[in-house]
């Protein structure tokens, strides 16, 4: 398997070598906050990015490409070291992954230790903590506004009333949404996309490859964008969810229904979500793909103007899925489709297979091993992945499997629990699991075919009961038995 990987990626490299003489391609490797493929390349009928399109359409869009736990730490942490949770044990959004695994190598780092310029902008770890080991120079975070002039006032009084009233005013959040009237640059993804150009000016005529991480802060709340974005769209035709029920037969600690949106400024602590605010959510977040869209037009437009487009690979992914109100859920925090299926667009130099979609099951920890194999560097060690450079060539190659993902939940009920799922071609399995004893307490089934919005448990259906058993032994088999064929 591995030869026939590595021959696939030599073949890659050949076409690259043979236009940049000989020199290793550079890596812009581009992260965008909460990003489901809301992209038209990706089929969705909404979405306006026209720049992801043009990357698509000199490359490979994957549509069906899942993260490994859907919240930002531990998906960044899985995605960056090609660990999965359980082996980086990042369950939530303060441990450091080198806590469990001290002297693992990062994705980025793999590529300092081989040679390459390694410079990071924007949110690539989790919020502030950082990985200093993984940069060639200090990572820089965002230093644009989260909000326009309206919404920084709002902010200010709001933390002010909470610190008079002695509450704890770093969790106060402000508006959910906002369009104010201000240029791109006003705001964060505006000043990461122009530092990001910056850089690729700096790094014209220098020797060795980069390796250039850019991430951008949105869609992730609050949605806020310039205004011109938001009248891209007519809220009246975005898809709004039609019911806040739970999906029917679900565990009741399954799903979750607002989490972090909940913090903002005039949502209700809980319960539905109106209808009105609901379309504004919606409205909100399309505004913000959009913007981060252009933001990101600006860096590929510089990578073209410094002479570096036709030697550079370039990836872009969201590091997890977004539930819109869809069964009463907003935000990640889950293991359905919405969470934790994310979007994800490669272009590498060479491939032969260009604009054309893949609905290959892939994951995120199979990006590590993926550009490391395309760029000619060694296969990193200890990865929990495995390379789909193969796609690059042929997007309908027969692929895994199926897709793993996990999530924690606990209570006084039920205890710690954690929520193993697969996700093959048809199916998404969930085993909700006792973390101290690994007795399964409850189990998921949902038939995409005939249920793609994941309406309806049907694991005790028993019709379904050999589906079960299967999906049951893909689990325990785990990724190690989840090889792509020879």
């Amino acid at each position: 398997m591995r030869a026939i990987l590595s021959l696939t990626a030599a073949v890659t490299l050949a076409a690259v070598s043979a236009s940049a003489d000989t020199k290793k391609p550079n890596v812009l490797f581009v992260a965008a906050d909460d990003l489901r493929p809301a992209l038209a390349c990706a089929g969705d009928p909404h979405a306006k990015t026209p720049n992801i399109d043009k990357l698509a359409a000199r490359g490979t869009a994957f549509t069906r490409a899942y993260c490994q736990q859907a919240v930002c730490s531990p998906s960044r942490s899985s995605l960056l070291t090609a660990r999965r949770p359980d082996t980086t044990r990042v369950y939530d959004l303060v441990t450091h992954f080198r806590k469990a695994l001290p002297d693992v190598v990062t994705l980025p780092q793999h590529f300092k230790q081989n040679g390459y310029y390694v410079h990071g902008v924007g949110k690539i770890y989790h919020g502030g903590y950082n990985d200093e080991p993984s940069w060639s120079v200090p990572w820089e975070p965002t230093k644009g506004k989260q909000f326009g002039p309206d919404g920084m006032k709002l902010l200010a009084d709001l933390k002010a009333k909470a610190k008079a009233n002695k509450e704890d005013e770093t969790r106060v959040r402000g508006l959910p949404t906002e369009a104010p009237d201000v240029p791109d640059a006003d705001l964060n993804d505006g000043w990461t996309a122009n530092r990001a150009a910056d850089v690729l000016k700096d790094r014209k005529g220098k020797p060795e490859p980069f390796f250039l991480a850019v991430g951008f802060a949105k869609p992730h709340l609050p949605f806020v964008a310039p205004k011109k974005y938001w009248d891209l769209y007519d809220p009246a035709k975005l898809p709004v969810a039609e019911t806040s029920d739970p999906p029917k037969d679900a565990p009741k600690f399954a799903p979750q229904f607002g989490g972090e949106l909940r913090a903002y400024h005039e949502i209700p602590k809980s319960g539905p979500v109106s209808k009105d605010a609901s379309r504004k959510l919606v409205h909100g977040y399309y505004a913000a793909v959009s913007y981060m869209d252009a933001q990101l037009g600006k860096v590929l437009d510089s990578l073209k103007e410094n002479g570096f487009a036709d030697n550079t690979v370039v990836v872009l992914w969201g590091d997890h899925g977004w539930h819109l109100g869809d069964h009463g859920m907003w935000c990640k925090h889950t293991n359905y489709e919405k969470a934790t299926r994310a979007a994800l667009v490669v272009s590498a130099p060479g491939q032969k297979a260009t604009g054309k979609p893949s609905d290959a099951l892939v994951e995120f920890v199979d990006i590590y091993p993926t550009l490391a194999a395309v760029c000619g560097l060694p296969e990193p060690k200890g990865v929990e992945g495995h390379s789909f450079a193969p796609l690059l060539d042929d997007p309908k190659k027969p692929w895994k499997e199926a897709a793993f993902s996990q999530y924690p939940r606990g209570g006084k009920d039920t205890g710690p629990l954690m929520g193993y799922a697969v996700r093959t071609d048809r199916y998404r399995y969930v085993e909700w699991r006792k973390r101290d004893t690994t007795d399964v307490v409850a189990r998921e089934l949902y038939d995409h075919a005939i249920d793609p919005n994941e309406d309806k448990n049907v694991a005790g259906v028993e019709a379904n009961k050999e589906v079960v058993e299967r999906h049951a032994k893909l689990l325990a088999a785990g990724w190690k038995g989840n090889a792509p064929p020879k």
